[in-house]
Formats: structure tokens, sequence, C-alpha cells
């Protein structure tokens, strides 16, 4: 009886490991997405599957514009993925829709918004984008005082200009591009922006270091982060900020998803991983090179200084 009883026993704990053992559904990971927008337009999002205790699917999403949202469950039957969310800065009431099916190593399926407008999208894993310490080249200026030689605008109408040296955006309109891509890079700029101003510099186009007053930031903390924050990513580990109508000097490393942020000569963030593109990203493909990208579409803002050091 007492042989019968530790069998039982055995075969008990036996089937609890090989619960936990499990293999993950084939849709855990990081991916990066790819909507069509009813005009035609490519546009970025991002999405993080992860296993949370006995099994339970949750994870994060990153809209087309917005900050990182958590998902609280994800349910995966008959190959297909689907979860919602509430409104955040999408039109509507409704909550944001996903659905798509798992073919191969890819996803493919649709994104229905609040406002009930779906967006067809195809999904890709996102590189993990592991890389050695380069070997730096020589810095150059991205911003030659004059004109916007080496830039170009989207989204909007252009209000950059060149201004006694200081590269200033009058007021909300386009974003500004460099023609020119990276990969992995040091950059430093100096920033300006008036009481609630609101930019941010976006690293290979994908990553937004956050330009903010702290007095926009207190009211949403967590989401933006403050300036020097990899928008709703990475946090700072200390407010280092100069303040409204005052100059911010950003020093920022990025190697691979590796980011160094220094603020006014303090570490704010220190070799952290930038987990996926942010919002207002100009494309999600994060294994290739990207333009650095400033934004001006929230209102006025000034930059000088800006250099770059690319790896060789």
């Amino acid at each position: 009886m007492r042989t019968a009883s530790l069998i039982a026993a055995i075969c008990l704990l036996s089937s609890a490991l090989a619960a936990q053992e499990a293999s993950p559904p084939p849709v855990v990971g990081t991916w990066d997405l790819t909507l069509t927008a009813p005009d035609g337009r490519a546009l970025p999002s991002w999405l993080e599957v992860h296993m949370s205790g006995r099994g339970v699917l949750v994870g994060r999403f990153v809209g087309v514009v917005g900050s990182v949202r958590p998902i609280s469950r994800l349910t995966y039957a008959n190959d297909t993925l689907r979860f919602s969310l509430p409104p955040q800065w999408e039109a509507g009431d409704a909550d944001l829709q996903f659905a798509a099916t798992l073919a191969g190593d890819a996803l493919g399926g649709t994104i229905t918004d609040p406002s009930g407008t779906r967006y067809p999208f195809t999904a890709v894993r996102a590189p993990a984008l592991h890389r050695a310490t380069p070997v730096w080249g020589t810095a150059r200026p991205l911003f030659n005082g004059r004109d916007l030689t080496g830039w170009h605008t989207v989204g909007g109408t252009n209000q950059w200009s060149a201004v006694s040296g200081v590269l200033t955006n009058a007021k909300g309109g386009a974003n500004l591009v460099t023609d020119a891509v990276y990969t992995d890079f040091k950059l430093h700029v100096e920033v300006r922006y008036p009481s609630r101003g609101n930019s941010g510099v976006y690293l290979r186009g994908r990553h937004e270091v956050q330009v903010e007053d702290s007095v926009v930031t207190k009211a949403d903390a967590e989401a933006t982060g403050g300036i020097g924050a990899i928008y709703g990513f990475l946090i700072p580990n200390q407010s280092a900020s100069n303040g409204p109508g005052k100059w911010e000097t950003l020093d920022v490393t990025l190697v691979g998803r590796l980011v160094t942020v220094v603020l006014n000569g303090k570490r704010i963030i220190s070799e952290a991983e930038i987990p996926g593109p942010t919002g207002g990203a100009l494309d999600s493909k994060e294994g290739a090179p990207g333009p650095i990208m400033l934004q001006g579409d929230h209102g006025p803002v000034e930059y000088r200084n800006l250099m770059i050091t690319p790896a060789r």
C-alpha cells in the first residue's frame, strides 16, 4: 500500500514538472509590426508577449503613437493570437482589438482601432541587436548653423529654420529628419524649450529620447519619463533638468539596443536595453540603420551644437 502511494506521488510530481517545463506558445517574444493605413501608408507598431505564472500570456503594446501599454491577458488558440486594450490617444471610445495568425515564424492580422478603422499588418520577430562596443569614428556636425542642408521634414508643414546659428522650430509643424542614417553612434545635442514645451530626439528614427518641461512630466510621469527618458520605456534615475528657457545638454550613446543618456553631465540612464520602437517612430525596421529625427509637431523648440560620432 505504501509502495502504491509512493508511485502515485511520483507520478503526480512528474506531471507537475512536465507542465512547468512545457514549451511556451510560439508567439512568445517581441515583434516589430508594420501596419497598412487606409491611405496605403506603412505605420510602425510593436508587441511583446511573455508568460506569467502558470502559462497566462501577458504583454506590452506600442501603437503608432503614444506610450507603451500593458496587456493583462492575451489568448492563443488555433494559431491565432488575440487581445484588446482600452483606447489611449486613438479617436473613439471602443477597445482596440488585435487578432493575428501565426504562419511559420511571422504574424499577420488586423488591428481595429477604437473608431472602428481596420489596419492590416504583418509582424516579424524583433532582432536582438547584441553588438560589441564599436571603434568610434570622427565626430561630425549635423547642423551647419546656416540652413537645413542635410535635413528634410516629414509629417506636416515645415516650421524649422536656422536663426543666429540655432536650429529653431517656430511652432508645431513637421518633424525634422537627417538625410543620413546611422547604426551605432554617440550623439551630442543642446536643446531649449519653453514652459510646458514638448519635443524629442529619435534615435535611428525609432527610439525617442524625451524632451519635456517637468511640469508636463509630473502630469504623466510614468508614461513619458521626463527629459532624457526613452519615452515610456526607460525612466531616468534622477532629475537633472535645468528647466524651461535654459539650455539642456544631452549626450546619448547607442550600441545595438543599449543606450546611455547623460543629461547636463549626470548619467541618468546607463547601458539600458531599449525594448522596441516608441510611439511616433518613422518605422519598425529595428535591424536597419536609421536617421536622427527631431520632434517638431508639439510646438516651439530650439537645438544647437548637434554632433554625431558614428561607429566605424
